[in-house]
This record gives structure tokens, C-alpha cells and sequence, in this order.
């Protein structure tokens, strides 16, 4: 499998990436990274490494910055490493794309230069989050802040191809979020998007959930527009920060607390690696004729190994053409 890699995405570009790349390819000697952007640079970083033919550089001189419009600047800077990165799956010199860069624009070279399935009307960000149950999975997280209730029932199957296939979990549970867990709240998406899952043959619906049932692991797939699911993401990741600071400056205030810190600090330290979101790498953008992974901007080696690990997951387990197989009747159901 050949992977393009944005080498010069993200907030530790293009050294980190770099390395995660190396780290990746140790692991899975039987695959292939490609990196993408300044040759130069990456070339000497990669300078006293036996890489073989795990890694290879395709030089893009063009970088889209976090503050440019990401449509517009794919469309103009067609030398920027992350349109580059799709036109190689787009060409089929690669099957996935990982990118750490402007999220919007990882989102629109991936739509513009690979393409939608036919079917689909929106691509989705698939977010990884942990609960007390295992991971689940939040569909939208943040491609779509205006939705239709069709593009609902479409997140939720693609979700659901996505936890089974790459997470492993049978029959994985969809839950519609909502302000109640009655079939009758709601606004007008999620009254209409609620018959819309509930008459659906291919996924296992369980209803509404609200929010505080997202971290208890009620549902293996969390449906709902970009907008709340951007939100419920952000917030959940300030909470797990405020979280373990607080409970560093508590354990840490007396002798007591202090003596009481050894005792738990392994258990801490697995609660720690639990949330995570490098564990995880990155989050699948599903509906693209491709396999497209993005990552946190500030994603350090650890994570990016993590992100081409998804990508391969991806890739190895068929989700885009199990999509491809399952999406042709939503619009009917």
C-alpha cells in the first residue's frame, strides 16, 4: 500500500511528520510512505536513514496556510503538498491521503481532486472520541454545518461501515443526537432525519441520545450536522484538558495528596493514554472515492504514525467500497 503523506501539514511540519512517517514504516516494513512537499527539507531530515523503499519524496513547493480560503486556495495553488497528496489517489499512485494541514483544505482537495462516491451527497468527518465503553465515532465533525435529514441517514451508514470494518464492532449502535431522548423532540432535522434512521434496513438505530450519553459509550455511532458535532468534538477535548489539570493540581496540593498520587498514578497514567487523541491519529473523511485521513494540527510523531495506521486500516478493511456497495439506496429508505 502507498500512502501520501502532506509532509508539510501541521503545526510540527515538516519535522514531526517526517519522523511519524519513519516510525510508521519501522511497524509496517510492507508498506510504502509517500511525502509530499519541500524536497530539500525533507530529504535532510531524512539523511542517515536506511528507509529502503518504505519512503520515497514528491517535491510540492506550495503550502495552503490555515488562514487562506481553502476551496479557492486548492484551486489556485495547485503545487500545494496537500493538492498534490490527492492527485496521487486521484491517479491511483496512492490509495490514501493523511494530512495534518488546514482541515478545510485537506477537505476540499480531497473532494475537488478524488471525488465524491456517487450517492453521496456530503462527505463527513468521522471523529474518533473515547468513552468509558471504547471509541466511539462522531459523524459529522465539522464538513457540514448545514445538513439535510438525508444527510443524516447517509453519516449513520457510513459511520457504521466505518466502526465495523476498522474498529471491529458488530452491528455497531447509531444513535441520532438530540436534545431528548423521545422520538418527538427535536428541531425540524432531527424530527425528519429520526424516520428517515428508523425506517432504515442496513444500520442498527437506537433512538436519541443526548449529549451526556456520547462519553458513557451509548451509541458506537454519534449522528448529527457538522455545526453540533464540531462543538460536542472542541468541547470534549477543552473538558479532558481542564479535567486531568485540575486533578494534577489537587493531588499535587499537600503531602498527603502527594503520597495518595503514587499510589493511583499508573491507573492516571492509563486514564491519560485512554483519551488520547493521539491513539487514535486522525479522523476518516468518509464519502470521498479515496481513502482520506486528517489529523490534529498540532499531531507530533506519535500521532501521524497513529494517522497512517488509520489510513491503512481504511484501506486493508475496504471502506470505500463497502460505502460504495451500501449507499445506493439510502435516498429510498
Amino acid at each position: 500500500m502507498r500512502i501520501a503523506l502532506d509532509a508539510m501539514g501541521g503545526d510540527h511540519a515538516p519535522e514531526e511528520v517526517v519522523n511519524g512517517a519513519w516510525d510508521f514504516v519501522e511497524a509496517y516494513p510492507q508498506h510504502h510512505v509517500v511525502l509530499v512537499g519541500d524536497e530539500a527539507r525533507i530529504s535532510k531530515l531524512l539523511e542517515g536513514r536506511d528507509h529502503g523503499e518504505r519512503l520515497s519524496v514528491v517535491h510540492a513547493p506550495g503550502v495552503i496556510e490555515m488562514g487562506e480560503h481553502p476551496a479557492q486556495a486548492v484551486r489556485r495553488k495547485k503545487d500545494a503538498s496537500i493538492v498534490v497528496c490527492a492527485d496521487l489517489v486521484r491517479t491511483q499512485q496512492a490509495q490514501a491521503v493523511v494530512s495534518a494541514g488546514n482541515t478545510g483544505a485537506a477537505m476540499a482537495s480531497s473532494l475537488l481532486r478524488i471525488g465524491r462516491i456517487r450517492g453521496i451527497d456530503r462527505p463527513a468527518i468521522g471523529s474518533p472520541m473515547p468513552t468509558v465503553q471504547g471509541p466511539c465515532v462522531i459523524v459529522d465533525a465539522g464538513a457540514n454545518a448545514d445538513c439535510r435529514p438525508v444527510n443524516l441517514l447517509q453519516f449513520a451508514i457510513m459511520g457504521s461501515i466505518y466502526m465495523e470494518k476498522v474498529m471491529g464492532v458488530a452491528q455497531p449502535r447509531i444513535g441520532l443526537l438530540n436534545i431528548g431522548e423521545e422520538s418527538t423532540k427535536g428541531n425540524e432535522l432531527a424530527l425528519e432525519a429520526y424516520g428517515l434512521l428508523e425506517q432504515a434496513q442496513r444500520i442498527n438505530f437506537i433512538g436519541n441520545i443526548e449529549g451526556r450519553d456520547i462519553l458513557m459509550g451509548k451509541a458506537d455511532v454519534v449522528v448529527c450536522d457538522g455545526f453540533v458535532g464540531n462543538v460536542v468534538l472542541k468541547f470534549a477535548e477543552g473538558m479532558g484538558k481542564a479535567l486531568f489539570s485540575l486533578i494534577k493540581t489537587e493531588i499535587t496540593g499537600d503531602l498527603k495528596s502527594r503520597m495518595g498520587a503514587l499510589l493511583v498514578r499508573d491507573g492516571l497514567k492509563r486514564v491519560a493514554q485512554r483519551v488520547d487523541y493521539t491513539e487514535y491519529g486522525g479522523a476518516p473523511l468518509l464519502g470521498i472515492k479515496g481513502v482520506s485521513i486528517i489529523s490534529h494540527g498540532s499531531s507530533n510523531r506519535k500521532a501521524i504514525r497513529n494517522a497512517l495506521k488509520a489510513a491503512m486500516e481504511a484501506n486493508t478493511n475496504r471502506v470505500v467500497p463497502a460505502i460504495e456497495a451500501n449507499i445506493d439506496q439510502a435516498d429510498g429508505e
